[in-house]
């Protein structure tokens, strides 16, 4: 510490004030501008990435209601299927027991296959969806972790640690 103050020279002081002054005043004129600006860019970006997410989300919820009154309007056909099937066997067992018989499972069969085929494709439509859209969520919201002034000037100055330690 005492070597410190004896070895202390003004004129070198004011030459690094100087210095210093200069800097800071180009990079007000130059850097301070641009900087400013990225920045507003990014959190332009970050509102728009929230904004995407939310309408997603939105959209979403949209689908699986749409998926839900698909569902409820299948079962509405199944029954209303299955209920015709049973009057048409009705009227064809006053005509013929064997051949209503036949053609009322015939037509039941059909019936479930088609519902559980269209069953099997909008849950698969479904699970394609949610995942393109979890990984569009996680992709945005690493980038909004990514995005932050308060981590990059935290990662900033663990570096600049770093370096005057080294």
């Amino acid at each position: 510490m005492d070597k410190l103050v004896n070895d202390f020279s003004i004129g070198l002081f004011a030459m690094q004030a100087v210095l210093l002054l200069i800097i800071i005043l180009v990079m007000k004129k130059f850097a301070w501008k641009p900087i400013l600006s990225g920045i507003e860019e990014r959190e332009n970006k970050i509102q728009d990435a929230i904004s995407a997410a939310e309408k997603t989300q939105a959209e979403m919820k949209a689908l699986q209601a749409q998926n839900e009154s698909m569902m409820k309007e299948a079962r509405a056909e199944r029954d209303a299927v299955i209920r015709e099937a049973k009057e048409t066997a009705n009227q064809m067992i006053e005509k013929a027991k064997a051949e209503a018989k036949t053609l009322s499972e015939k037509e039941l069969e059909n019936a479930r296959t088609a519902i559980n085929a269209e069953k099997a494709a909008a849950i698969s439509e479904l699970k394609t969806q949610v995942a393109s859209v979890s990984l569009e969520i996680a992709e945005k919201i690493v980038r909004g972790e990514l995005a932050s002034d308060e981590k990059q000037k935290t990662l900033a100055s663990k570096l600049a640690e770093d370096i005057s330690l080294n």
